[in-house]
């Protein structure tokens, strides 16, 4: 039997976005329906460094892996080294949806080579973004700061792009997220 080909989609942003915050929620309420797939990326950062569940590999694992081939996209950003599982592809082609966090360096190569894809650019305010990255603690004023006016440097644009903003409450960026992968919150009036 013959499969039509699943999404993949990109979701984007600036670090501080809450990304991972708005995965997380989309994960839970998609939890039970096999057509979502939301993979463990492969980061080279330690498992106990905080942050998102991921795949912990050395800087020469992950150039092996490269190699071979076992990587459907790859990138480097903030000195360390992402990577997509290549069984994303077969998810892919088995009809499934994937639902994975990348750089927005390679939605272009994505597009190229991954169709079909819709990128899901999560965005915020200035004021928001600067908070949250102040709250996180991990990066000094003038880190802040540039990632801060980095966050407007490269916007994305497309038939392919449905930008989400994050400002708000983070049960309605879920809901609008959801919404955007063609899949609505289950509301307690639908389980009467």
């Amino acid at each position: 039997m013959k499969h039509t080909r699943g999404t993949l989609y990109l979701v984007v942003g600036p670090s501080g976005a809450g990304k991972d915050s708005v995965l997380d929620g989309a994960k839970a309420a998609l939890n039970a329906n096999g057509d979502y797939i939301f993979p463990r990326r492969y980061i080279t950062r330690p498992a106990h460094a905080g942050g998102e569940d991921h795949i912990p590999v050395s800087d020469g694992l992950f150039e092996t892996m490269v190699g071979r081939g076992d990587l459907l996209l790859n990138w480097r950003a903030h000195n360390l080294r992402y990577g997509v599982p290549g069984s994303v592809g077969d998810h892919l082609a088995q009809g499934r949806n994937v639902v994975v966090n990348v750089s927005r360096t390679v939605v272009d190569e994505a597009r190229a080579t991954l169709a079909p894809i819709q990128v899901l650019y999560i965005t915020v305010a200035d004021e928001v973004l600067r908070q949250r990255l102040i709250e996180r603690g991990r990066e000094s004023k003038s880190d802040i700061e540039k990632r801060v006016a980095r966050a407007q440097e490269y916007l994305l644009s497309g038939d392919d792009v449905h930008m989400i903003d994050n400002s708000g409450e983070l049960s309605v960026t879920i809901s609008s997220f959801l919404m955007a992968i063609g899949s609505s919150p289950v509301s307690s009036a639908d389980n009467i």
